[in-house]
């Protein structure tokens, strides 16, 4: 069976953490969509994991950990993670699967990415500047190249040859960078062991030969773990198999359901599992949301329930909010209920792992939306097209003092801590089954 595991927000909620605990009851971890504009963070005996694309579930011994179809792959930044495992002796052989249709981000989709970036100014939506959004605009172009096509050098010549000139015919004529500029824009895209600007030409841009002949053997040295996981994973499903779908945003990010324009380019909804992985909703178990006990939002977009007095600056300086992709710092406010019925409604969650709860230690009083008012003064309690313009309805909780860190039974949490679990279960309509009180793995509590 398939248990997802989503983000309710708009993303930063904890996911790496909660996917790497609940990696231990499943067989097999999943990737199903996104790039590496989003960061995992994981820690393991106090010891610091971020992964951008490598499913959490690598750091168990045994575990097999699958990229699915509907993500975008920079290669580059893969590289740089398996690295990092070699240097951690945590061996990926036979253990990680890419799948053999999930295209593949290249320096010229970054270049593309921060040109259109540069071209909008004041409206810009804030993108991590990783060619997300090129990439997947690419794959719906038919331009795009797989990971199957890494394996046979003469298709992936012809086939980045006329993505690439496609682009930097773009980024020249349409957005006005000349070479110089592309040449400024490729030295901040630095790799582990190299930068982009090793595939850069004075005369083109970018040199077509030097990308070719770096992916071609990147892909050699990736051939044994590039399959088709479709047919992987059903086989494993039909054995019974427990797989553990992660999704990479939160859930108001999603392309079709987000915070439109400000929002991701994947659908990272839980229909979109199967969809990537070749596989039947028939086998879909549980449906797990990550709520953060506070909302965080990273770039530009609406946020309802932002604080910018002290009480944001204390949760994003004690909840350390600031991206793992892109360091920026993240914009915090109180939590949002509508946006989690919202979720829950679109995707049909059956339990809830609510993370950081420590971070709100020490307030007196914690404000939490419970509703939206609308400019004709009617009450809501989902997500409009328009959060523009809805002022948040609050209920406020009393706080507790109570270090909660070392915790490890439910009936130990402080009673104010209790109550402020037991409203959002009566307020969202689930129950609260994992309470994350610190970073480690083991600072997780079963309610």
């Amino acid at each position: 069976m398939i248990n997802f595991v989503f983000g309710s927000q708009w993303g930063d909620e904890g996911k790496g953490k909660i996917v790497d605990y609940l990696t231990e009851k499943s067989d097999i971890v999943v990737k199903h969509h996104g790039g590496a504009n989003a960061g995992h963070t994981i820690y393991v005996d106090n010891e610091k994991y971020v992964f951008h694309l490598i499913p959490g579930g690598i750091l168990h011994k045994n575990k097999i950990c699958v990229i699915g179809n509907d993500t975008v792959l920079d290669l580059l930044t893969l590289k740089d993670e398996l690295q990092i495992l070699k240097e951690k002796n945590i061996s990926y052989k036979n253990r990680l699967f890419i799948g053999e249709r999930a295209h593949i981000t290249l320096p010229y989709h970054r270049l593309l990415d921060v040109a259109l970036e540069i071209k909008k100014g004041k409206a810009a939506v804030g993108t991590t500047a990783r060619g997300i959004g090129p990439t997947y605009a690419n794959k719906i172009n038919r331009i795009g190249i797989v990971a199957n096509d890494l394996l046979d050098k003469k298709i992936l010549k012809n086939k980045i040859t006329i993505a690439n000139n496609e682009i930097i015919d773009i980024v020249k004529k349409v957005y006005g960078l000349d070479n110089k500029k592309i040449k400024e824009i490729l030295s901040n895209f630095k790799y582990l062991d190299h930068s982009a600007l090793d595939y850069y030409d004075q005369k083109t841009g970018l040199d077509v030969d030097k990308l070719v002949n770096k992916y071609y053997k990147i892909g050699q040295e990736l051939k044994n773990n590039i399959t088709d996981i479709s047919l992987l994973l059903n086989q494993q499903l039909e054995k019974k198999k427990k797989v553990l779908a992660e999704g990479s945003h939160g859930i108001l990010l999603d392309i079709n359901y987000g915070t439109y324009p400000f929002v991701t380019t994947s659908v990272c909804i839980a229909g979109n599992v199967f969809s990537s992985i070749g596989t039947s909703p028939k086998y879909l178990d549980k449906s797990i949301g990550i709520v953060k006990s506070y909302t965080t939002r990273v770039g530009a977009g609406p946020f309802p329930t932002e604080l910018n007095e002290d009480i944001g600056k204390y949760l994003q300086e004690k909840g350390k909010e600031f991206g793992a992709t892109t360091g920026r710092p993240r914009r915090c406010g109180w939590l949002d209920l509508c946006i989690i019925r919202y979720s829950k409604m679109l995707n049909g969650m059956n339990e809830i792992a609510l993370t950081k709860v420590d971070i709100l230690t020490g307030l007196k009083k914690i404000k939490v939306c419970v509703g939206y008012k609308l400019k004709n003064g009617s009450i809501i309690k989902t997500v409009p097209y328009d959060l523009y313009n809805v002022k948040p309805i609050y209920k406020e909780l009393p706080g507790w003092d109570q270090d909660i860190i070392n915790i490890k039974k439910y009936k130990d949490l402080p009673l104010n801590l209790k109550k402020y679990i037991e409203f959002i279960e009566k307020e969202v309509g689930v129950k609260i089954k994992y309470i994350s009180v610190g970073q480690n793995r083991d600072q997780t509590i079963i309610k």
